[in-house]
């Protein structure tokens, strides 16, 4: 059976990589915006609807707003909140050894690596 640590590194390295996932797919998704964007501007200066200029902000302003448009809110019932929610794990052992001492000890280290992870999210969602 997986030790307390084991199952909480998992869960870390999960965590981790879906936010690695996540900043993936929005990039990718900025370059679909960008290129599609960059071929409707190349189509109204062709027409000579826009100068070249105009095309170069039109398409740096429609990156600009889909990178600072936030997800869209859902019904009023069903809000998400901002953050994940936060999960508590209550141990119902009372007696501490020494062995589980030292663990805590290591779990102490795990839990501040996933703060700082969330501390290091919240900088690059701001960013």
């Amino acid at each position: 059976m997986p030790g307390f640590g084991d199952i909480l590194q998992k869960a870390v390295y999960l965590g981790v990589g879906l936010a690695s996932y996540a900043g993936e797919k929005a990039g990718s998704k900025l370059t679909e915006l960008r290129t599609e964007a960059q071929k409707l501007a190349d189509e109204l200066v062709k027409r000579g609807e826009m100068s070249t200029e105009e095309a170069r902000r039109f398409v740096d302003d429609m990156v600009q707003q889909a990178q600072q448009q936030q997800p869209p809110v859902a019904s009023a019932g069903n809000e998400k909140p901002a953050e994940p929610r936060r999960i508590e794990i209550i141990s119902e052992e009372e007696d501490v050894s020494a062995k589980d001492a030292k663990e805590t000890g290591g779990v102490d280290k795990l839990r501040e690596q996933v703060q700082n992870l969330q501390e290091e999210l919240r900088r690059l969602k701001r960013d």
